[in-house]
């Protein structure tokens, strides 16, 4: 019994072992079955998942449009129209100039340092009268905007913008953005030398004459900015300007009225102020065209008209001479003779420096070096040659007229001081010097009388007016009538000695000289780099508004000895040596086709037979063909003082290459010249605009409209390419 009890026992537990196996085989075998299931779920899971976070980013992509879209809504609803053109956020003060279509001309912000937000309109006894729109920022400063009244016929709109400042210490700053694709234009020589203003980079500085060596602007400028979309920024004459470029790679030129305690120390005003004009135009050729335009020939005479063809067609003879030692009667005879013995140099303009007195400002020839002047400019007249001397307003404290100009108050005197006390400064070789009044009514008077005597006993042709820049007047000038800044006594000079003196030339100026008179360019290092300056420094100059330029000699003006950084009005320079033979070359080729060349040493002093055939064959290509054409344009440039050396922007604005190449020029629209202006250099790229092209060295064919990639240039050939007909055909 207990075995079968065992035996049923057993067979039960076999049985409940064998249910127990199959019961785990059937889950295992359903939970294999799942698993596929399992892993759907967990994929639909996951889609799900992507499906939600593609949502979600969907989501607060729109609530980030809808957000974007409201501000900028608003924004647009307080960026106020004026004149139909102009935006301005006066929250902001962003501001925009839009054309026709609604795009942007021109973007930027004013009043950028002003830290309150929110502006008010002007108080009636405020306003101006002439339909202008004012806004008041807390009684710190009031801008006023206007739309100016164009000529019926004028393709160029202005709208003026200016900065009245009610409190001290705050200088009204606006900021224009420079803008991708955009080139700029104007100002003047950079420090940098920079003919595209893109490429500057500098602080606030006092928009004034300088040394660049020492300064961020050049000899001659002018208010005028202009870009390549047809858009000009043109500063008023009485705002005492500084200009930003770059600063901090900001992309953006900066313009800030700032009185300061020299050159802008005289105040019109309470405070600083800023005032300029915003002209738009269709092209950039018009905008330069219609705000550059002016004639020359007012008070022109015959014998001015004939200073100017002179100056054209022969050559400026610089005596060299950096030392009173350097110069006297034989050295002048001598050098002359050797003009003429070379038997293809053109007699010209013999211009001597200020070394013709014992002392600057005696305004007489001294007797111990020019012992026989009269008879030996009497030869060199018979000889066909034109004599003129370079005076300067500066009078020597060593010379007699010092004491006279100061009895008579002739000079410029200290500020805030008895007139009798004459303000002093330096300038080139004169370590102390006044400065003649030209704003006191007797000074052109006594002046005019000092240089008649010469011109009547020895023969003088005509004179070159040597004003140094705004940093070589003294320190604490004061005149008899106030002066805007210190670069306005160059215009007063001008307007004073007009019709007075024969001046065929200028050192410097912020406007136009009266014409027969050219501008000189900066004097240039005797290098390479001194003569890559030059193209850049004529089409900077044309840009401005200056039609009539006389580059520096040819092989350059001196040698710096090192780099003078801290000298402001003065520092020595020694005479430069021979220049190497090839920069020589390369100087001459590029001076052929400049309206004035100018000489101090000659071809003769290399002993060269090679660089006496290119000097002579030079001198061909620029009596027949340059001479001709520097007439030609001349003569246009007097009726619209429209640059005769123009960059190739001016012949077609619509094609970008011809916008930014700063190493060719053209002589009005009807020559190309590239000239080489490296070392050991015999091909460059040249591009030439559309049209049809005959090349100068070849006499070949060109289409325009391309590139010439690696044109030969051997050492006796300048490129060069006159304009063909229109109807020309290959």
């Amino acid at each position: 019994m207990m075995a079968n009890d065992f035996d049923t026992q057993s067979v039960l537990s076999n049985q409940n072992s064998i249910t127990s196996v199959n019961s785990l085989a059937s889950l295992l075998k359903e939970k294999m079955q799942n698993v596929p299931a399992m892993i759907r779920k967990k994929k639909r899971e996951t889609k799900d998942y992507k499906l939600r976070v593609f949502v979600g980013m969907l989501f607060l992509i729109i609530v980030f449009l809808v957000g974007y879209a409201y501000i900028m809504y608003n924004q647009k609803l307080l960026a106020k129209s004026y004149f139909e053109s102009i935006k301005l956020h006066t929250k902001t003060r962003a501001m925009r100039i839009l054309d026709a279509k609604g795009y942007d001309l021109l973007t930027g912000k004013l009043g950028i340092d002003l830290n309150i937000e929110k502006p008010y309109k002007c108080l009636p006894e405020n306003l101006r009268n002439d339909g202008s729109h004012c806004y008041e920022w807390n009684s710190v400063a009031r801008l006023y905007m206007n739309l100016e009244k164009a000529e019926s016929n004028s393709e160029v709109k202005c709208y003026s913008f200016s900065w009245e400042t009610l409190v001290n210490n705050f200088y009204p700053t606006d900021c224009f953005d420079i803008g991708d694709g955009v080139y700029w234009y104007g100002g003047g020589l950079t420090k940098g030398v920079d003919y595209l203003l893109n490429k500057a980079s500098f602080d606030f500085s006092p928009f004034v004459t300088g040394d660049t060596n020492t300064k961020q602007w050049g000899n001659a400028v002018k208010r005028f900015f202009l870009n390549s979309k047809g858009i000009a920024i043109l500063v008023d004459d009485k705002t005492p300007l500084y200009v930003s470029i770059n600063k901090n790679d900001s992309q953006q030129i900066c313009l800030r009225g700032r009185n300061d305690d020299f050159a802008f120390v005289n105040k019109f005003t309470n405070y600083s102020a800023l005032n300029y004009r915003v002209c738009t135009g269709p092209d950039i050729i018009i905008a330069h065209d219609n705000l550059t335009r002016m004639s020359l020939w007012d008070g022109l005479t015959e014998n001015d008209n004939t200073i100017i063809k002179s100056l054209l067609r022969e050559p400026v003879w610089h005596i060299p001479a950096y030392s009173q030692e350097e110069l006297t009667e034989t050295i002048i005879y001598n050098y002359t003779e050797h003009v003429i013995a070379s038997g293809y140099l053109h007699v010209g303009h013999v211009l001597i420096n200020e070394f013709w007195q014992k002392h600057i400002g005696d305004f007489m020839f001294d007797p111990d070096r020019f012992p026989t002047l009269e008879d030996t400019v009497n030869i060199l007249h018979r000889r066909g040659f034109r004599i003129s001397l370079t005076i300067q307003p500066f009078i020597s404290t060593e010379s007699d007229n010092f004491l006279e100009a100061v009895a008579k108050k002739f000079l410029i005197y200290e500020r805030n001081s008895e007139r009798s006390i004459p303000a002093l400064t330096r300038y080139k070789s004169l370590a102390s010097a006044g400065v003649l009044d030209i704003t006191n009514n007797a000074t052109i008077p006594w002046l005019k009388d000092q240089l008649k005597k010469i011109t009547e006993t020895i023969g003088i042709d005509s004179f070159y007016l040597d004003f140094g820049n705004a940093y070589n007047m003294p320190r604490y000038y004061q005149c008899s009538k106030t002066l805007d800044n210190p670069d306005q006594y160059k215009s007063f000079f001008m307007d004073q000695v007009k019709g007075n003196l024969k001046v065929f030339g200028v050192s410097s100026g912020i406007s136009i000289p009266h014409p027969p008179a050219f501008l000189s360019l900066p004097p240039v290092n005797s290098s390479w780099s001194g003569l890559q300056t030059i193209i850049p420094t004529v089409l900077s100059y044309g840009i401005i508004g200056y039609p009539l330029i006389m580059p520096g000699p040819i092989g350059g003006d001196f040698v710096l000895s090192s780099n003078y950084t801290k000298m402001l009005s003065f520092y020595p320079m020694r005479s430069p040596p021979l220049p190497e033979m090839e920069l020589y070359i390369r100087w001459l080729q590029m001076a052929t086709f400049l309206p004035v060349i100018r000489f101090t040493h000659l071809p003769s002093e290399y002993r060269n037979d090679s660089l006496t055939e290119i000097a002579k064959e030079l001198s061909v290509i620029r009596q027949k063909t340059v001479v001709p054409m520097l007439e030609q344009f001349t003569s246009d440039a007097l009726d619209t003082a429209k640059p005769i050396i123009r960059p190739l922007w001016m012949m077609d604005s619509s094609d970008p290459n011809c916008l930014f190449v700063d190493d060719e020029f053209t002589i009005g629209d009807g020559m190309i010249v590239a000239p080489i202006i490296y070392r050991s250099d015999t091909s460059r790229e040249v591009y030439l605009p559309q049209g049809v092209w005959k090349d100068g060295i070849d006499g070949s064919l060109r289409k325009g409209n391309r590139w010439i990639h690696n044109y030969h240039v051997p050492l006796n050939k300048v490129a060069y390419f006159v304009k063909m007909p229109d109807n020309t055909r290959f």
